[in-house]
């Protein structure tokens, strides 16, 4: 089972993975987690390179489709190994964070054609304004209006690709584990009811 958290800036996936992550292994299933960009040396390189002054640059946005198609396809490998060691893989965004985040659409479509499509994606939907909040606004692209675009993206998405399950993620962390829970469960076997 290949299971990713997607959302805009600020949604509180990596607290969610983790959560999500000891909740399975409770229940007894082998859980590891990945996250995009890796700690690669091209998912260092995109980190660095999201810290410059021209990120935003159309030739930049560009580079960032190549270089993080380039990173998740690494990642491919070690998820089907994962998998078929029956273990549950939880990843901190996907190949739709690149269709949310970055242009044009079909370019980076055909750019990650290889990469792996989830069996579940959790989007985590987060009012832009609360993602602004949360932000430590070091990352050029932590404003309003580039993260409204963001998040239409993303709730498009998740309209044209029936593995979408949205999260409201405007409530407090423990709502917000407990509804991801209830949508995680059918999947494994696992009583939907008894989850507070």
């Amino acid at each position: 089972m290949y299971i990713v958290l997607e959302g805009i800036d600020g949604a509180g996936k990596s607290t969610q993975i983790k959560i999500l992550k000891e909740w399975l292994e409770d229940n007894g299933f082998n859980v590891e987690t990945i996250v995009e960009p890796t700690d690669l040396e091209v998912g260092k390189l995109i980190r660095e390179l999201l810290t410059r002054s021209d990120a935003e640059s159309d030739s930049m946005q560009k580079t960032f489709g190549l270089l993080f198609a380039a990173d998740r396809l690494m990642l491919m490998d070690r998820i089907g190994r994962l998998e078929n060691e029956n273990t549950v893989v939880i990843s901190d965004r996907s190949f739709y964070s690149s269709l949310a985040y970055q242009n044009p659409q079909d370019w980076i479509k055909e750019l990650n054609k290889y990469a792996k499509i989830p069996d579940l994606v959790l989007l985590l939907d987060l009012d832009v304004k609360k993602s602004v909040e949360r932000c430590d606004g070091t990352d050029e692209f932590e404003n309003e209006e580039f993260l409204t675009g963001v998040k239409q993206n993303y709730l498009d998405l998740a309209k044209s690709n029936d593995n979408f399950k949205i999260i409201d993620a405007n409530n407090g962390p423990n709502k917000v584990s407990s509804d991801i829970k209830k949508a995680v469960a059918p999947l494994f076997d696992i009583c939907k009811d008894c989850i507070l």
